[in-house]
């Protein structure tokens, strides 16, 4: 995706906010809000990007919609459209947010809409992200819009004695989406989404979800200088320089992290838990000195509260980094994971470490064949490149899992 392509994406999960909010329609916003990107991707080109283009695609999307609903006879024009069209004191992707993740629809439809709403993505890229088929989510985001028509779900953030309940959908459409932005480079949506988790946290200061998805997201942003070679390659956790890592989203992190490990001293949460594990790596001076036994409690810790094929994945990188790669690959084949890149990618890594090249090699070729963002996919076919070479040389691997 090209950064004009990137640009349109990015503003676009705001504009449709913002079209929802006017409009009360979630259809009407969306086919008004994708005719404003279409529009901005033929004219920007030729005019150049406005100095604010997210007021030029509201501008462009509410027009839109005002043709939309005069050729509807039986839908009246909303006054709100011909207003100035600026933000409410609420957010709208935080009330945007929560329409999604309404209790009337199910959890996996909840993600899945809110990502595809807020995020810009496509089905295909909601169905990666999710690891589930793509017919699967465009069946599950089907149903969702019937569902929010038909219950008449509203637009707005809950009140304060519903918010709990709302809690969980919510935040992990925010960690999807960050995800989305921190794989493939979008400097806007990792942006948006430390800034809904800090939103959360904002609404609900005591809930240890909230706490832990915002010190995740910081102490993961802070390596966002060091992630990726001029380029554009994938540079592993080891061999990252930390010098350029962001100390003051680190401290913050931590001490977000604190609090919400005390807010929940006999359940962990989850994100809480991944953001210890972050924390490990932030504080440790060097990768020599992260304390993999530490790493590898708290991994263990995560596996009572969220018991996943992706987190057994994790924790199995982080053995092979205490124990070695020979005590690690055990638990990576036993985990049915065959459609998923990063196992192949893991595979090959711990086969290259162990001087098993050629199978190393065919385990990256895999990663390959699957749906990688581009720094990954760099990054892998350089492995895969280097396990081809280890298996005509046989020359040694060093190791450094990025975990």
């Amino acid at each position: 995706m090209d950064p004009l392509e990137r640009l349109v994406r990015d503003e676009g999960a705001v504009v449709l906010a913002t079209l929802v909010r006017a409009t009360g329609s979630l259809d009407l916003a969306e086919d008004a809000t994708q005719d404003a990107l279409e529009k901005a991707l033929v004219t920007w080109p030729v005019s150049g990007v406005p100095d604010n283009p997210r007021a030029w695609l509201i501008v462009a999307a509410r027009h839109r919609a005002i043709d939309i609903m005069r050729r509807e006879a039986q839908r009246p024009v909303k006054e709100a459209l011909f207003d100035a069209f600026g933000f409410s004191d609420r957010d709208d992707l935080l009330s945007l947010i929560f329409m999604c993740c309404h209790p009337a629809l199910s959890v996996d439809a909840q993600v899945a809409l809110a990502l595809r709403t807020l995020g810009g993505l496509g089905t295909a890229d909601v169905a990666r992200a999710l690891l589930v088929p793509e017919p699967t989510v465009a069946k599950r985001l089907t149903r969702a819009k019937q569902k929010i028509q038909q219950a008449r779900i509203p637009y707005r953030v809950p009140p304060d004695h519903d918010l709990p309940a709302r809690l969980t959908a919510v935040a992990a459409t925010v960690y999807l989406i960050f995800n989305e932005g921190y794989t493939n480079g979008s400097r806007m949506l990792v942006d948006e989404a430390v800034r809904l988790a800090r939103l959360l946290v904002r609404l609900m200061p005591d809930e240890p979800t909230a706490l832990g998805l915002l010190a995740l997201l910081l102490l993961q942003d802070s390596r966002r200088d060091a992630r990726l070679s001029p380029a554009g390659e994938l540079i592993l956790l080891a061999d990252q320089d930390r010098s350029r890592w962001h100390q003051a989203l680190i401290r913050e992190g931590v001490i977000v992290l604190g609090t919400a490990l005390r807010r929940s001293p006999d359940r962990p949460d989850r994100y809480a838990v991944q953001a210890a594990v972050a924390a490990c790596h932030a504080l440790a001076p060097t990768w020599a000195e992260t304390p993999w036994d530490a790493v590898v409690s708290w991994y263990d810790v995560l596996l009572t509260v969220h018991d996943t094929p992706v987190v057994r994945l994790n924790r199995a990188a982080a053995v092979a980094e205490r124990d070695g790669p020979g005590a690690a690959l055990p638990l990576v084949d036993a985990l049915p994971l065959e459609t998923y890149p990063w196992w192949h990618a893991t595979r090959g890594e711990l086969l290259l470490r162990l001087g098993r090249s050629a199978e190393a090699a065919a385990a990256f070729e895999a990663a390959l064949a699957l749906d990688l963002p581009s720094p990954a996919r760099i990054r892998v076919i350089s492995a895969a490149r280097q396990a081809r070479a280890a298996s005509c040389s046989h020359e040694p691997h060093r190791p450094g899992l990025d975990r």
